[in-house]
């Protein structure tokens, strides 16, 4: 029988362990956290979670606002402008971690009672492949004893941890990481953000909802540098308009407690003070310490490991799946490599990784959603597309819902019609863009979009209507 390790248990780890057993191999996966990794228990699950609630404090204000919904109480004529609802941040947080801990208990019991063995405690490369084709991965576990484990293959999927700016150190209680919060009892009265990415724009937009008073820095011209630009003009409105403060073009250079407040200097010299301070500058990968270059792991200059597209590393017999490379931070794009890591090591049937038909999501409120080629890819000329962007004002359940803000876009190829990416901003729009997906992973044109029936009224109708446009539109760029 064919025996693979697996080191790390997150969505790269787990996913490879369920294809592995599922093909007959032997398969132990070493984790020192809990099945799941950091996006079960510090990451994904959680900040998703909390997110959640925060919608439904966003619903409530847009409802109150804009529907006319009004909740009885006794709050005086004069204050009736003050909010009427708010949140127990610490009741939030047990919620958050419970459900984070109950996905990681649901995780093990499938790859178990698929077949997998779980193993506790850290893992490591023995050294190069023996002359039998065999390595041996060295398992530490808490109490510092060691067990080698030998196999024909190993997947490392080991993630990666919050980056750290050495004058900004995190300390659990004022200045946080992203894995910190969820211990935080009380509501931040005052919290700054720094980090304009995925990671910092999600949780500035969470906590202006729960009602911190936000700063956002952002090192870069707007938020969301790596976002299509018309989504991000478009969520930075509505964080500005709903009374986020947001400071661009401003590199924070130190984070320091001063009693029971944060102060953190920029660059330019600005001091920006609030009650707590939430580091959102990135990721790097847990490769240190595994052994791996002396096992002849290539690793790139940012610690990364280097994968071709069916996950193999320069090592043979050696893999690896997930943040760790460096590829796309994503759950979803970790637990294909995975899985494609050990279709193609038994021999089965694999597809090579396609990152122009991953679709991602930033769970801002609205939300973004994109699949495929996008506007910085037609701009570059890296693709002759045509575009269309409309606004969801026009869209009658838009209108019925009270939504204000956002848009679909669709790119095409000219000619054929061939649809090859999206944008939604939206509520729910990581529930909107499956059917640009689908469009973009099968090459379907926007002649088929547009002829696919809808349901009226919808907000996915506006998805048929961008392509009724692009179909129309024989020549040139709309936009």
């Amino acid at each position: 029988m064919t025996r693979i390790v697996i080191i790390g248990g997150g969505p790269g780890g787990y996913e490879a362990a369920l294809v592995g057993a599922q093909l007959g191999a032997e398969v132990t996966v070493v984790d020192c956290d809990g099945l799941g990794g950091a996006s079960v228990l510090t990451d994904c699950v959680p900040s998703k979670t909390l997110i959640a609630t925060a919608e439904v404090m966003t619903n409530f204000d847009s409802s109150y606002e804009e529907l006319g919904i009004v909740v009885a109480d006794d709050t005086p004529p004069i204050e009736q402008s003050a909010r009427i609802i708010g949140v127990d941040l610490g009741k939030v947080n047990r919620r958050v971690k419970r459900l984070a801990l109950a996905q990681s208990h649901d995780i093990t019991a499938s790859v178990t009672r698929a077949g997998a063995r779980v193993v506790r405690g850290r893992g490591r490369l023995g050294g190069p492949q023996g002359i039998d084709g065999t390595r041996d991965v060295i398992v530490t576990a808490a109490d510092g004893t060691e067990t080698i484990l030998t196999a024909e293959c190993v997947l490392i999927a080991t993630g990666g941890t919050p980056r750290e700016i050495p004058d900004a150190m995190p300390d659990g209680e004022r200045i946080l990481n992203w894995t910190q919060v969820y211990d935080l009892e009380e509501l931040p009265e005052e919290l700054i953000v720094v980090g304009s990415g995925v990671t910092g724009a999600e949780f500035a937009g969470a906590y202006q909802a729960l009602g911190s008073r936000v700063t956002l820095i952002s090192s870069r011209d707007r938020v969301l540098p790596g976002e299509d630009p018309d989504a991000a003009a478009v969520l930075e409105d509505v964080f500005r308009r709903r009374g986020m403060n947001v400071i661009g073009r401003a590199r924070a250079e130190s984070a320091k407690r001063v009693g029971d407040r944060v102060e953190v200097t920029l660059s330019d010299g600005r001091v920006v003070t609030g009650t707590h301070c939430l580091m959102a500058v990135g990721a790097i990968p847990n490769t240190r310490g595994m052994n791996l270059e002396e096992s002849g792991v290539k690793l790139k200059e940012s610690g990364h490991i280097w994968t071709d597209k069916v996950s193999r590393t320069t090592a043979p017999g050696v893999y690896a799946a997930g943040d760790v490379t460096g590829i796309f931070a994503l759950a979803s794009v970790a637990a294909m490599q995975g899985r494609i890591a050990m279709y193609h090591f038994l021999g089965d049937a694999v597809t090579p990784l396609n990152l122009k038909t991953v679709s991602s999501n930033v769970f801002t409120d609205p939300e973004i959603a994109t699949v495929g080629y996008t506007q910085a890819d037609v701009d570059a000329g890296r693709i002759d597309a045509r575009v269309v962007k409309l606004p969801l004002l026009r869209n009658a359940r838009a209108k019925m819902q009270g939504i204000r803000d956002g848009f679909v876009k669709l790119f095409c190829r000219p000619g054929t019609g061939i649809v090859v990416g999206g944008v939604v901003v939206s509520p729910r729009a990581s529930e909107l863009i499956h059917p640009i997906s689908i469009a973009v992973d099968n090459n379907l044109t926007v002649e088929q979009i547009a002829n696919a029936f809808t349901v009226y009224p919808s907000l996915s109708g506006s998805i048929a209507e961008v392509a009724r446009q692009l179909h129309t539109r024989k020549t040139g760029t709309e936009a």
